[in-house]
């Protein structure tokens, strides 16, 4: 019998107790990891090398066999894709070499074409899938307009806002008009995700 804990509780399913899954995947904590991200200290090679990401994601899974099994990538991964370059400084987190700030940089963003610039997240997915049979839900996840658009403008992370903030209030037209090519791109990547084998879809807004 399969293990559908986490399907039944999205659709609102009475269980026998709540499903389980570990949300940073393998994360710091597991020393197989660790490992890993020494031999390749590179996050974006680690999550968009489908055969390195599988074996993170599986990580989790072979050691506690949660309820589910969470693709190990980003929330900025689709950004490249509609022409905003980004790269993962360990110990720093994400850093944009061009922030977003301006209506020319808004108005030469391109529409998300997943197939071209992620088709590793179906092949990341689609392994999972098969690896994983019935014996565990497959998540993917993105994030939310607002939070792809706070890393995008302040150019890295932030704990005050203050430039989106800023811009929220001095030019409201350019941030709509970025936040709306930020959910377009969102909805795209998430029916690419579905579409390539994950189940279930997690949201992260800040």
């Amino acid at each position: 019998m399969g293990n559908y804990r986490l399907l039944q509780a999205a659709r609102c399913e009475v269980l026998d107790c709540p499903p389980v899954w570990v949300m940073r995947q393998a994360g710091r904590y597991m020393k197989v990891y660790r490992d890993l991200r020494q031999k390749y200290p590179s996050f974006r090679e680690r999550s968009e090398n489908p055969e390195l990401a599988v074996e993170i994601s599986l990580q989790p899974f072979h050691a506690f066999k949660p309820d589910g099994v969470i693709m190990f990538s980003d929330i900025l991964t689709p950004l490249p894709g509609i022409g905003i370059p980004f790269d993962i400084v360990e110990s720093k987190g994400p850093v944009f070499e061009y922030p977003v700030r301006t209506q020319v940089q808004v108005e030469a963003l391109t529409p998300l074409d997943p197939e071209a610039s992620l088709s590793f997240v179906r092949e990341i997915l689609g392994t999972l899938r098969q690896e994983v049979g019935v014996q565990a839900t497959v998540l993917g996840f993105v994030g939310a307009p607002w939070t792809l658009a706070t890393y995008a403008i302040e150019g890295k992370s932030s704990k005050d806002y203050s430039i989106i903030k800023s811009m929220a209030f001095s030019e409201p037209k350019i941030l709509h008009q970025f936040l709306e090519k930020l959910a377009d791109a969102i909805a795209v990547y998430v029916r690419y995700q579905i579409d390539s084998g994950a189940q279930v879809v997690q949201m992260f807004d800040s």
